[in-house]
């Protein structure tokens, strides 16, 4: 099947720096893409060059196969989720929702409107303003206001960023759920590595302007191709050149069997973080790693002698 949303070497140059340097991925139909990265490495760039904001300096965006350089935002059809969310304050739910529907003088808007509403559970509550809204409603509205054009494209541009850490995991639950719901086509940015990985289908990892892997979750975080991919989506051990993830490091009080691969160290430090209990070894080579174990494990104590241990497929390689 075509990819819906399709970037070729994209480019983007600005007086004093290269933003998106030779971006190129494909995005399928219906599933959640996600662009992550750190501050400044092209993400929130590469998303306004999609949604039309800002030309691209070279390079192609395709929407169902077809160029649409040259098309203004509202001639393409993809709509944006900001991270402020830009609703209207003057106008109400109801008004902020069915506000792009009136200016393209779109048919059953009362429809329309009201199940986006429903299916961001803010019926009854359409005569509010975005002042009477809490921030997870405020987010509900401006996905709702969205989804309602039925783009084929959705950018949200690090939609979660606003709102506290406990209502941040609630939403977060509630945004893969209404991607799954709709079947609508998610491009997703945002420099949380956890979001990222929880949320997605597919994720491309950028840094400095480029795109350094894509593919699935589970393959970019365990098999990753380059030490800052490794170390932006988690922690890592670094053992003789060899990476470990610290959920994949146990330690032990003898040498063990089993084809496991160890090496003596001594406990630093064991802190007790209630769904596991993180320990910091440091090796007899002077390098340190840290392990989360289950609790059931037991404590270690400072100074105890241990065996750093891990099983050779959870190894990560770099050329």
């Amino acid at each position: 099947m075509a990819p819906v949303l399709e970037l070729r070497n994209l480019v983007k140059h600005y007086p004093a720096h290269r933003a998106v340097d030779g971006v190129s991925l494909a995005v399928p139909r219906g599933r959640f893409y996600s662009l992550v990265g750190p501050s400044g490495c092209g993400k929130t760039t590469t998303l306004r060059l999609v949604a039309g904001f800002e030309p691209p300096t070279s390079g192609e965006v395709l929407l169902n196969g077809e160029c649409v350089n040259h098309r203004r935002p509202y001639e393409r059809s993809v709509s944006t989720v900001f991270q402020n969310y830009a609703l209207f304050p003057h106008l109400t739910v109801w008004g902020n929702v069915e506000f792009g529907l009136r200016r393209r003088g779109a048919k059953d808007i009362e429809k329309r409107v009201g199940q986006a509403l429903e299916l961001v559970q803010l019926t009854g509550k359409e005569g509010r303003y975005p002042a009477q809204l809490s921030g997870g409603e405020r987010q509900r509205v401006a996905l709702a206001r969205s989804l309602v054009l039925e783009p084929d494209v959705l950018l949200l541009d690090e939609p979660l960023a606003a709102l506290d850490p406990n209502l941040r995991k609630q939403m977060r639950a509630e945004l893969k759920a209404l991607q799954r719901s709709t079947g609508a086509t998610f491009l997703f940015v945002t420099h949380d590595q956890e979001e990222a990985l929880s949320l997605s289908d597919q994720v491309a990892v950028m840094n400095l302007g480029r795109i350094e892997q894509s593919g699935a979750p589970e393959e970019v975080y365990l098999r990753p191709r380059t030490r800052f991919v490794a170390g932006f989506l988690g922690s890592l051990n670094w053992i003789g050149g060899i990476g470990l993830r610290p959920e994949a490091t146990r330690l032990m009080r003898s040498a063990p069997g089993d084809g496991m691969r160890s090496a003596r160290a001594t406990v630093v430090e064991s802190v007790f973080l209630g769904n596991c209990i993180q320990v910091r070894a440091r090796l007899e080579t002077g390098e340190e790693a840290v392990a989360e174990l289950p609790r059931h494990n037991g404590s270690f104590a400072s100074g105890e002698a241990v065996h750093l241990c891990w099983n050779p497929p959870d190894e990560i390689h770099f050329p």
